[in-house]
C-alpha cells in the first residue's frame, strides 16, 4: 500500500499543490532554509492567510537569518504583533542569533542539528529537515493528523490519539521526494480532507481510506470534549497627552505577551471597581472588549483620560500597528 498511496498523493500534489509565499514549487530551486523555518514558526497556531502578510513583511525587512539576528528585540516584537503566542517571537530571535553566531548563518541540515537550536521543537526540526534539506522526516501537523485519522479510521480521540497518528504517519515516510511528501499531506488536509466536510470526490487516496469506505469520513478524527474555558476580567487604561499621543508600557519579559508593548492594565483577576489606575486623572468609561486566548477568555473594561506620566508616548496610528490584538482592540475602543 505505501508505495502506491505515496505515488497517488505526489501525483496529486504536482497538479494541485498550493502556491505559498515561502514554498519552492516542485522541481524548482532548493528551498531557502531560513524561509522554511520562519514560515513554520509563524504557522504554529496561525492560519496560512493570516501568516502570509507577516511572512512577506519579515522577509522584506530581514531577508536573511543574519539580518534577523541583528534586529532589535523591540522591532521584532512589534513586527510580530497580531500573530499571537509571543514566546514564539522571543524564540525566533534566540534561534536566529544561534544560527548566525554559532553556525555562521547556515542552518544545520539534519533533524538532530535543528533540534539542538533554541526554540526549535520536534515538529519544526522535522519540517525544516524535510522541506529545506530533503531529509526523510515524519512531519505531523493538524492537517496530517486529520488525514491519518480518516485514512486508518483511528478510534482513539484526540489529543490522546496523537502518538498513534504520528506512528501511522511514519509508516508512509520514504526516501523518495521527502521534501514534497509532508507538503503534499498538508495540502491534502488543508484543501481536500478538510474538517467537517471533506471533499472525498477530489481525493487521490479514497482507494486506501478506511474513513471513506465507512461512508462517514467526517466522523474522524474523534475528539475529547474540551473543558469549558475559564473567564478573567480587568481594566485597560487609554491615557492621552496634550499632543494626542497614547501612553504605553512594556510588559515583563516573562509571562503572557512577555516583552510586548501594552496599554497599562490591571491584573486580569479583578473587578473593574477594584482596579487602581496607573496615574490620577479624570478617568471615563469607554465600554469593554472581549478577547479569547488559548486557555481563557478575557473581558477588559476600557477607561480613557488625558494626562501625563512616565509612559512610552506613541502616536495612535503607530500604537495600533505595534500592539498585540487584545490591546489594539482596547485602544480602538478608547479612541472611539
Amino acid at each position: 500500500m505505501p508505495s502506491a498511496l505515496r505515488a497517488a498523493l505526489l501525483d496529486w500534489y504536482d497538479a494541485h499543490g498550493r502556491t505559498l509565499a515561502w514554498r519552492a514549487s516542485p522541481g524548482s530551486q532548493a528551498p531557502d532554509p531560513y524561509r522554511v523555518w520562519l514560515s513554520e514558526v509563524m504557522l504554529q497556531q496561525t492560519t496560512t492567510p493570516h501568516a502570509t502578510p507577516y511572512f512577506q513583511a519579515f522577509t522584506t525587512r530581514w531577508p536573511t537569518v543574519t539580518d534577523l539576528a541583528a534586529a532589535e528585540d523591540a522591532d521584532v516584537m512589534a513586527a510580530w504583533a497580531g500573530l499571537g503566542y509571543y514566546a514564539r517571537a522571543r524564540n525566533l530571535l534566540a534561534c536566529a542569533r544561534a544560527v548566525a553566531n554559532a553556525h555562521g548563518g547556515v542552518f544545520p541540515d539534519t533533524e538532530a542539528g535543528l533540534l539542538a537550536l533554541p526554540g526549535v521543537g520536534a515538529y519544526t526540526a522535522a519540517a525544516v529537515a524535510a522541506i529545506a534539506f530533503d531529509r526523510p522526516a515524519n512531519v505531523v501537523d493538524g492537517n496530517v493528523e486529520r488525514v491519518m485519522a480518516r485514512l486508518f479510521a483511528v478510534e482513539t480521540p484526540l489529543p490522546a490519539a496523537k502518538p498513534e497518528l504520528k506512528r501511522l504517519a511514519a509508516t508512509l515516510v520514504a526516501a523518495d521526494r521527502p521534501g514534497d511528501w509532508p507538503q503534499a499531506l498538508m495540502d491534502l488536509g488543508a484543501t481536500v480532507c478538510r474538517p467537517g466536510k471533506p471533499l472525498c470526490e477530489a481525493c487521490p487516496l479514497t482507494a486506501w481510506c478506511a474513513g471513506y469506505a465507512s461512508g462517514h469520513p467526517e466522523r474522524w478524527p474523534l475528539k475529547t470534549k474540551k473543558a469549558e474555558r475559564p473567564h478573567r476580567a480587568g481594566v485597560a487604561w487609554v491615557l492621552r497627552d496634550d499632543r494626542g499621543r497614547v501612553g504605553l508600557v512594556r510588559r515583563p519579559d516573562k509571562g503572557l505577551l512577555g516583552g510586548m508593548l501594552s496599554l497599562p492594565t490591571s491584573d486580569w483577576s479583578v473587578t473593574p471597581s477594584d482596579a487602581t489606575p496607573p496615574v490620577a486623572a479624570d478617568w471615563r468609561e469607554a465600554g469593554a472588549i472581549e478577547h479569547v486566548f488559548t486557555h481563557f477568555s478575557l473581558t477588559l473594561t476600557v477607561r480613557v483620560a488625558e494626562g501625563s506620566g512616565d509612559f512610552l508616548w506613541t502616536d495612535p496610528e503607530a500604537a495600533l500597528a505595534a500592539l498585540p490584538t487584545v490591546f489594539r482592540k482596547a485602544l480602538e475602543r478608547g479612541l472611539a
